[in-house]
């Protein structure tokens, strides 16, 4: 197998993901862009980049509910300096978002999704997750403001598992803080 057969044996599925984002993204109306500081069990730190994509679909049944397309990269790190643990992850979520309480200065709002992610490695952390893909669940609280609720600040736990499709199967879970801002 030639060097370039391995890379994109290697990186193909991420260009896959990219290439679908892509497409998901013509229907946008409305788009943000996210950072996380994602904290995991063990001492797993990370880092999270986000484009989200919005939809009104569901605003024609209440003004308070839409939905949204997430495509994100992660970057996990556990461990210390020279003795240390790293994965890259891409991943793909629907996310629906309703809101709560309405403030003059801003708005309280729930989230819940589950989307799709690839792992570029499949042990980390101590954990032998079996699979490079992996389920993203989430649930999270937010509140937007600004003007036109421009901004979000968000707290969400995220459980990456692969659905008992491969044993073992223990899944990794983070409490992530987010900040977003609508572009």
């Amino acid at each position: 197998m030639t060097q370039s057969e391995r890379i994109f044996r290697r990186y193909g599925r991420y260009f896959a993901a990219f290439l679908l984002t892509l497409c998901i993204s013509s229907y946008a109306q409305a788009a943000s862009l996210a950072v996380d500081y994602l904290r995991g069990e063990g001492d797993v730190e990370g880092i999270k980049v986000a484009y989200q994509y919005y939809h009104q679909a569901l605003t024609d049944y209440s003004d308070d509910l839409y939905w949204y397309v997430e495509t994100s990269v992660n970057f996990w790190e556990y461990g210390v300096e020279r003795q240390h643990d790293t994965n890259f992850i891409v991943a793909l979520s629907p996310v629906l978002h309703k809101t709560f309480f309405h403030r003059p200065q801003g708005r309280f709002y729930g989230e819940f999704g589950i989307g799709l992610s690839l792992l570029d490695d499949t042990t980390f952390a101590g954990k032998n997750v079996s699979t490079h893909y992996q389920f993203e669940d989430r649930l999270g609280l937010g509140y937007e403001f600004g003007e036109d609720h421009k901004y979000r600040l968000a707290l969400r736990y995220f459980h990456y598992s692969n659905g008992g499709v491969k044993k073992p199967n223990p899944g990794l879970d983070f409490i992530s803080l987010s900040f977003a801002m609508r572009l």
